[in-house]
């Protein structure tokens, strides 16, 4: 998706936080000043704010997330193992002087997370052959120059049929919805209701354990970003806030297993299971994706 900015009506909450609307509150006003909601956010929440050279470093992290998800959507197809798409990732990562987020991480054994058909996410590439029909995952977090981006697609390998297509229509809209309500003042709770909205009003349901998360000088920082919620709940969005939105809709029920390896989450119902995910930017008047890509 191209850059976006959405800009800040007179009735939109106030971006500083008190809940008042923009045009009763802050509207001809000078901003808060910017130390002063770092260190706000820093000690309520420990959201740690990017600077101008932190987003660029993540930007840059980024545009390497999203080549290397170009570069294994052109070898997806029936008969390509997982563990395959695994060494593209890694071999494509430390070429271009970057490492790969997941391999090490609290024991995780691979590269990239790839996650077929019913696996939610976390799924362990190995020797499962993608079959004509199948949906896949692939989630990639690069750091490039010790900064973090993270952002995963659901490719279809060969000709997918009507369930499959179904549930990644969906599973992308809700990401695109939820990045909509990206903008000062609005609240987390307000990303997680457009996506909940949409998915549940399709007859799919959202995946509550796992959600997104704030990124870019770590893997995982605070705070979560979860995709169900309440319009006006949760903490209130502010300018140099980075973190990754990435829903993960079943086709069924929202219920999963985690099987034996620790790490692979199923539908336990069975289900397709699809996700799309972009790290982003809280910008002054919306957000930019870090790593863009056409929703």
């Amino acid at each position: 998706m191209k850059d976006r900015t959405v800009k800040l009506g007179r009735n939109d909450p106030c971006p500083c936080g008190s809940g008042l609307k923009y045009k009763k509150c802050c509207l001809g006003k000078s901003k808060p000043a910017p130390n002063d909601l770092k260190s706000l956010y820093a000690k309520k929440y420990k959201i740690r704010l990017k600077q101008a050279a932190d987003i660029q470093g993540i930007r840059e992290a980024g545009r390497l997330v999203i080549d290397t998800l170009d570069l294994v959507e052109s070898e997806i197809r029936p008969g390509i193992t997982t563990d395959e798409i695994n060494t593209l990732v890694h071999d494509y990562t430390i070429k271009h002087g970057a490492v790969p987020a997941p391999l090490n991480y609290r024991g995780f054994p691979k590269s990239v997370c790839v996650s077929v058909n019913e696996v939610i996410c976390h799924g362990i590439p190995g020797e499962r052959v993608l079959k004509d029909g199948d949906i896949v995952n692939v989630d990639i977090t690069s750091i490039l120059n010790r900064y973090y981006a993270d952002a995963n697609k659901t490719f279809f390998v060969g000709t997918p049929g009507s369930k499959a297509r179904k549930i990644v229509k969906v599973a992308k809209k809700c990401l695109g919805l939820g990045m909509a309500m990206v903008k000062p003042g609005n609240t987390i709770g307000d990303i997680g209701w457009a996506i909940q909205n949409h998915a549940e009003s399709k007859g799919c349901s959202v995946v509550r354990e796992f959600v997104g998360h704030g990124v870019g000088f770590d893997f995982h920082e605070p705070p979560q970003i979860p995709h169900f919620g309440r319009k006006r709940e949760g903490i209130r969005l502010i300018p140099g806030m980075v973190f990754t939105i990435e829903p993960m809709i079943n086709l069924g029920e929202k219920e999963l297993v985690i099987l034996s390896d620790k790490w692979t989450a199923v539908t336990k119902d069975g289900s397709l299971s699809a996700q799309f995910e972009q790290t982003l930017v809280v910008t002054d008047y919306g957000y930019e994706s870090l790593t863009p890509y056409e929703i």
